[in-house]
């Protein structure tokens, strides 16, 4: 999306600001015990409460056969995103890490995000690491998302960050243009060439999502057709904004 009235920026900023406050809430919540369908649940009622909508319940892509059967993602140590809360029978333990990923529609315009966070008080440092550097590439890369600059500047940027940490990344999933729909174009990849890819314009909303493994980032799709798996089980990180540039660089519509 190309947001070109202070309208729909508006309704951006907002959605993006009642989102964050899902997520951060679902975080808080992330416990040894709780079940993933208790976090849908939360999520579900958090979102009907404001009036808004879930942007992955029911969302189905061109490739995909079925309509998406969740409203939250809860990916767990090697799965790294798409585990369907409502469906994946997961009960949390202490020491495992947890990958949250929630969208709405607010107005008739969608926001995306993500964040990674370990259960209870076992906490490896391997996994700590982890986590801490998704979070970091996440705002390493949303600094290259200027006017002028293109996708690979940003995929450039997790990249080399993913290379310097030994971190594997999957090259076979990706950021996206997102608000007038779930996802639309640009693809927006974890790695690639500064100066490659589509040129950023002001207005252009995104969302950009760095994905780490502590192995090599191969990937599988599970049995269940919608989570994708480390080959090796390593564990894994995810973290995401909705950026939206603008002629003074970019904002970050998914804060508080």
């Amino acid at each position: 999306m190309i947001a070109k009235t202070k309208e729909d920026i508006e309704i951006l900023r907002e959605g993006g600001r009642r989102l964050a406050r899902h997520v951060h809430m679902l975080a808080e919540k992330v416990a040894p015990g709780i079940t993933s369908a208790k976090l849908e649940k939360i999520a579900r009622t958090m979102v009907e409460k404001d009036g808004d909508e879930p942007a992955f319940l029911g969302h189905r892509d061109r490739k995909d056969q079925q309509p998406y059967p969740s409203a939250l993602c809860v990916s767990i140590n090697d799965v790294i995103v798409h585990s369907p809360a409502s469906e994946n029978k997961m009960t949390i333990r202490d020491g495992d890490v947890v990958c949250l990923d929630f969208g709405i529609k607010h107005k008739g315009l969608y926001t995306d995000h993500a964040t990674t966070v370990i259960a209870g008080t076992k906490h490896d440092p391997e996994d700590l690491r982890l986590v801490r550097g998704a979070h970091e590439a996440l705002l390493l890369g949303i600094g290259e998302a200027k006017v002028g600059n293109t996708t690979g500047d940003i995929g450039h940027a997790v990249e080399r960050f993913a290379k310097k940490n030994a971190f594997g990344y999957p090259k076979n999933l990706s950021g996206h243009g997102v608000g007038l729909k779930v996802h639309e174009e640009p693809h927006v990849a974890n790695f690639g060439a500064p100066g490659s890819g589509e040129k950023l314009v002001e207005g252009l909303v995104i969302a950009i999502e760095p994905m780490f493994a502590l192995g090599s980032g191969e990937l599988f799709v599970d049995s269940d057709g919608y989570s994708y798996r480390t080959k090796d089980g390593s564990r894994t990180a995810h973290a995401e904004h909705t950026v939206i540039i603008l002629a003074d660089g970019p904002e970050i519509l998914t804060k508080e």
